[in-house]
């Protein structure tokens, strides 16, 4: 087993076993409009969208977490399964472990459970930098993929053992992947959130797509440190919260909201913020293990209805309309969209 294959054992079982989540994702700071004549019936309201050429039958992900040793494939086959029923997006965890070991590959690889998802690749940015293009694109071809997330975590990088600190030449290194892969390329944080300038800068890099990995949700810093043994107390609130991310990120690209979602009512409003996708982790993830796939499903299901009803709730009849539902910021939110200008 080489460190890779380690290292992603060591990350299950922290994220299984201890409290990995840090800081505050800011949804309580935003307010819905309600509407008392929502002129709507509950069962006609459409929750489906299209995502990157796909058709979902919710605005839901379940985000990259893992792969690249045995106990991944079961837990990536089963969620993949979820995916396939319930007509939802799903991301595998860094390949970096399958392009190192290919007979890894088995780990990430899901087609055959499910055909028709949204599948997408993972990988680093800084592996970019050392990565022919071609090694790149055969890991994505490899699992099937329709996309590939390329993963920017500095923060967690410095509290990792292994971690890589030279991220200069990461920018150039994205720009060359976009221009010359022929599937789309998604710009991914982590868990410390995407600000306006890195946006604008991943837009000019050529990514289709930005997933905002805010702070709120599964701190990839305090995983790392628990490994490692190093202090992260101060910075472990460190980021931008998902919320302001989502807000961050407006530059005309679509946005995927991660990092501390955890119910419809929450997703309802990262759309209306302004995402068009929405992603979570670590709740199937300690769901499958605790209350396997009949879990699962019952937690999609639920979401489901808490997003359904959020729209009925302001009036609206699709996701398109809750892109233009009216909304207020509060205290924390409004401050930061005040200060950064983001109005």
């Amino acid at each position: 087993m080489n460190l890779t294959e380690n290292r992603k054992i060591e990350h299950l079982d922290i994220c299984l076993k201890q409290d990995v989540e840090t800081g505050d994702p800011l949804f309580n700071d935003v307010r819905l409009v309600h509407q008392s004549l929502p002129e709507t019936d509950l069962e006609d309201i459409d929750i489906s969208c299209e995502f990157l050429g796909k058709k979902l039958d919710l605005p839901l992900l379940i985000a990259a977490m893992t792969g690249g040793c045995e106990e991944a494939e079961e837990i990536n086959e089963a969620l993949a399964g979820v995916a396939e029923r319930k007509g939802l997006a799903f991301g595998v965890g860094s390949q970096r472990a399958m392009i190192e070991q290919p007979e890894l590959t088995r780990t990430f690889s899901v087609r055959s459970t499910a055909p028709s998802i949204l599948l997408l690749g993972n990988i680093g940015i800084t592996a970019l930098k050392r990565l022919p293009h071609d090694r790149v694109v055969r890991a994505v071809e490899a699992i099937e993929a329709d996309g590939l997330c390329v993963h920017i975590n500095p923060a967690q990088e410095l509290f990792q053992n292994e971690g890589d600190h030279d991220f200069s030449g990461c920018a150039n290194a994205l720009e060359s992947l976009c221009s010359a892969v022929p599937f789309p390329v998604i710009g991914k944080e982590v868990g410390n959130g995407i600000s306006r300038e890195a946006a604008e800068r991943l837009k000019g890099a050529g990514v289709r797509a930005i997933d905002v990995g805010g702070l709120g949700g599964t701190s990839w810093s305090l995983i790392d440190s628990l490994r490692s043994g190093k202090d992260v107390s101060q910075y472990g609130a460190w980021g931008i919260p998902t919320a302001a991310a989502v807000l961050e990120a407006q530059v005309g690209l679509p946005v995927i909201a991660t990092g501390g979602l955890r119910n419809g009512l929450h997703m309802a409003k990262a759309i209306a913020l302004g995402a068009d996708l929405c992603g979570i982790a670590l709740p199937f993830l300690r769901i499958l293990a605790r209350d396997g796939i009949p879990g699962v499903e019952a937690f999609v299901e639920g979401l489901k209805q808490d997003f359904r009803h959020a729209l009925f709730l302001t009036g609206c009849s699709n996701i398109a309309e809750l892109r233009r539902t009216s909304f207020l910021l509060e205290a924390g939110l409004k401050e930061w969209a005040d200060q950064r200008n983001l109005g």
